[in-house]
């Protein structure tokens, strides 16, 4: 009989052991739970701020490559401009010696005139003959020299009243002439190279 309350008693002992152990990992899971909750919070705080991170590196990078396009631009832009001024300068400095070598060319086609113009005033006064055929070798070589720079004068004989060559000044019946006919030339008219520089100023027939 004492052996069966001894074989009884060791058997409660190892239930309620049993029992307790059982409730001891209870104990462990239920205190662990909390831990495993707030551990993954604390691993997707961090993933979120990793990414953020990563968000905030490659908007800075970005930025960064804008800023280097934009001072690439910039220094192009500077660059063009000076280029600019540079063409701008070349081009005005061309043009001036192009129009000095003009006049130049112009005047030294000029001098043999001044120098007829000078023999002519040496020639004595009393010598009328020689002084006119000096003139008019003077006149015939000016207006070559204009001829050859593309000088042209407007002829008038024969010709109808143009308002494009042509300035009437007097209108004037002649029953010899038709009207807008051209009655006489009273100045002279001239074009360079096709561009009217002075119309010719004429009288207009108009007889009604």
């Amino acid at each position: 009989m004492p052996l069966e309350n001894e074989e009884m008693k060791k058997n409660e002992d190892i239930e309620q052991q049993t029992t307790e152990q059982a409730e001891v990992d209870t104990a462990e899971n239920t205190t662990e739970e909390p831990q495993t909750a707030e551990t993954q919070a604390g691993e997707a705080e961090a993933s979120q701020e990793a990414a953020e991170e990563a968000e905030g590196q490659e908007a800075a990078e970005e930025l960064e490559a804008v800023k280097k396009q934009l001072s690439e631009g910039v220094e192009r832009m500077k660059r063009l401009q000076a280029d600019f001024e540079n063409f701008r300068r070349r081009t005005r400095q061309e043009k001036e010696e192009l129009s000095n070598m003009v006049v130049q060319d112009f005047i030294k086609d000029l001098l043999p005139m001044i120098d007829n113009f000078d023999r002519a005033m040496a020639a004595e006064a009393a010598d009328g003959a020689k002084f006119q055929q000096g003139v008019e070798m003077i006149y015939n070589q000016l207006a070559e020299i204009l001829k050859n720079k593309g000088l042209e004068k407007i002829d008038t004989t024969d010709a109808k009243f143009d308002p494009n060559f042509h300035q009437a000044v007097m209108r004037v019946e002649n029953p010899d002439l038709e009207d807008e006919s051209i009655a006489m030339e009273l100045q002279k008219g001239y074009m360079v190279k096709g561009k009217v520089i002075r119309p010719a100023m004429v009288q207009v027939v108009a007889n009604s």
